[in-house]
């Protein structure tokens, strides 16, 4: 779909903690539920310590996404995979600073191949590191838990950084996501430190499923409540 960029808050749920026996259906149904965004963690075994899916995968979701389509690549080397996420029907298709030595080929990239750009930094790493390139980028994701597994804690030290990327930021169109930990308790902390994207796995799926997704929708009406949207 076309992305158009604002500062609404949006809820991106992460389909990581989603029925893995049936993801498309679990798109449309979170979908249907009030998500704004479907979010897609990509691992390798490499960059992370998890496997999940590929490109393959992403194509066989897509036509089940109406909204954006928001790919995380938790992988390392990512500039040989780009083209094929892209083809795959990626939005938004995110890498990690800490992923190779030339993350502003990266971007530039991303960006040529017809795709929004996104940069993600892990907690280690400061906020700093995404100034040089806040004028190549679309989005940044701030991990708030060390990436390669759904379910961790929130680690609260990132609120700081947020708050330093929001001031950095300015007016420029560029989106700042939380991934990890996020559900009602964090999502106003992070909300308040200026992100607009809250990608959230377990705190949404929660207590549905595809037969009866209504759980999902009381969730997502949490969090964004508790954000203050």
């Amino acid at each position: 779909m076309t992305h158009t960029f604002n500062r609404a808050l949006k809820i991106a749920p992460s389909i990581l903690a989603a029925d893995f026996a049936a993801f498309g259906a679990e798109c449309e149904a979170v979908e249907g539920q009030g998500a704004d965004w479907v979010h897609v963690d990509v691992m390798d075994g490499h960059f992370v310590p998890n496997i999940t899916f590929g490109p393959a995968m992403c194509a066989a979701l897509r036509p089940h996404i109406r909204t954006v389509m928001d790919v995380h690549l938790m992988i390392a080397p990512v500039d040989p995979m780009i083209n094929a996420f892209v083809d795959a029907g990626a939005d938004i298709l995110t890498a990690h600073v800490e992923a190779g030595p030339h993350v502003h080929r990266t971007m530039q990239a991303i960006r040529a191949a017809g795709c929004k750009a996104g940069l993600a930094l892990n907690p280690g790493t400061p906020v700093e590191a995404v100034a040089p390139l806040l004028d190549d980028i679309d989005l940044v994701c701030v991990m708030t838990v060390n990436p390669g597994f759904g379910g961790q804690s929130f680690i609260e030290s990132q609120i700081t950084k947020i708050r330093a990327l929001r001031k950095m930021i300015g007016d420029r169109p560029v989106h700042i996501e939380v991934d990890g930990g996020v559900d009602s308790t964090t999502a106003p902390m992070v909300r308040s430190a200026g992100a607009d994207v809250l990608v959230a796995g377990s705190a949404v799926f929660r207590g549905g499923s595809v037969s009866d997704p209504s759980a999902y929708g009381r969730n997502i009406i949490a969090i964004r409540n508790a954000a203050g949207a």
